[in-house]
């Protein structure tokens, strides 16, 4: 399998679509520093399972989407497409048919990253474990970046070890084994657990048994204390029997005296009946009696009504007599004050009548001596107009 093509979106620097075709041969890029040549190996890191924000020169796995610049606005949504050649059916078991496999990983503010083998979502492992049987990965020495010439150099022999498994081509089987291991141990722990549980179990089983030995026991207890209690009853039944005969007998001489009783009974009722007979013409002069009584009780509440009522009608007549007397004193003194008025008002007119007398004189003496003033002005503008004639 080779890779073919990269397709990177909003990934740190690359804030549009930016597709780069990886040819056969030696593909290269070149270009000035901080133009994000650098970015390139990282979104192929990123894209093959990079989970470190360190690694990929962040604080945070966010920082790889595009923050913005002056000129353009910044991404939610940052996406690397690698695009695998598999022609020749070189890969994985369930990828060999297909000729091309499409490995995508998406990352969106504050959701997570997502990842996808031909549109498929898929979990981070898996495509790890894709790109480890391919001998590649986000790790893996192939992919050299500035210093890492170095580190090879200088490299432990365990370093350089997993160097020639991946040159071998066994690193997938490792990853695989490590994943065979953990599921190994979960195994152990689970059956570990399984004969702790078994263990409980068997504690609880032979809890259960001695409780059904007990409940044996106990039932045939209970037959014994049945059977005890049966005797029991039965000599109660006839202590009981013996009892009924004796209540049976006395039951007899009681009827017998009851007998008697009704006999003095009813001779007693018999004389009651001859009583209620001479007391009735007294019950009904003590009812006629009777009612006379209620008649004049009744007679006496109407009176004491009435002569509530004859107080209460004076009360307010003497109410009202002493309100008329109140306004009539009232209107006394309003018609001594309308007098007064009166007077005062002709008088007053009378005051006014002479005011206007004099001063209709006035104004009659006013519109003489006015009519006199204009007369002589008249002569004084005719002699001043005769006198500038002259001049």
């Amino acid at each position: 399998m080779k890779f073919k093509q990269l397709d990177i979106t909003g990934f740190k620097s690359f804030s549009e679509k930016t597709t780069f075709l990886i040819e056969d041969g030696l593909t290269g890029i070149v270009g000035p520093n901080g133009c994000g040549k650098s970015n390139i190996v990282e979104s192929l890191r990123w894209c093959m399972g990079e989970n470190s924000a360190k690694s990929m020169r962040g604080s945070g796995m966010e920082d790889v989407i595009f923050s913005g610049t002056s000129n353009r606005p910044s991404k939610n949504i940052s996406e690397v497409v690698l695009k695998l050649d598999n022609q020749n059916k070189e890969g994985p078991a369930q990828y060999r048919e297909f000729d091309e496999i499409l490995v995508r990983r998406k990352i969106e503010k504050d959701k997570g990253s997502k990842y996808y083998i031909n549109d498929k979502e898929v979990r981070a492992k898996d495509v790890q474990t894709l790109f480890a049987d391919l001998s590649t990965g986000a790790h893996s020495p192939s992919l050299i970046s500035q210093g890492k010439i170095g580190q090879l150099v200088t490299a432990k022999p365990i370093e350089r070890k997993s160097i020639l498994e991946e040159a071998a081509g066994i690193s997938g089987i490792h990853a695989r084994r490590q994943e065979a291991e953990t599921r190994l141990n979960a195994a152990e722990n689970n059956l570990k657990k399984a004969d702790e549980l078994k263990r409980q179990q068997q504690k609880q089983l032979d809890n259960l048994k001695k409780q059904a030995e007990e409940a044996t026991r106990y039932k045939e207890i209970s037959k014994e204390i049945k059977k005890i209690e049966a005797g029991m009853y039965y000599l109660k039944i006839r202590e009981i029997e013996k009892d009924k005969k004796q209540i049976v007998e006395k039951l007899s001489e009681l009827e017998d005296e009851i007998s008697a009783v009704n006999i003095d009974f009813n001779h007693n009722n018999t004389l009651l009946e001859e009583e209620n007979k001479k007391l009735a013409p007294l019950r009904d002069k003590k009812m006629e009696s009777v009612a006379s009584l209620q008649k004049l009780n009744l007679d006496i509440t109407n009176l004491n009504e009435e002569e509530s009522r004859v107080k209460t009608l004076q009360e307010k007549l003497e109410k009202s007599i002493r309100t008329l007397e109140s306004d009539l004193e009232r209107e006394k003194s309003i018609s001594l004050d309308a007098d007064l008025n009166e007077k005062r008002i002709s008088k007053e007119k009378e005051d006014l009548f002479k005011t206007e007398n004099e001063l209709l004189e006035v104004e009659t003496n006013s519109s003489k001596e006015l009519k006199e003033s204009k007369s002589q002005l008249e002569n004084l503008q005719s002699k001043l107009d005769n006198l500038l004639d002259q001049i």
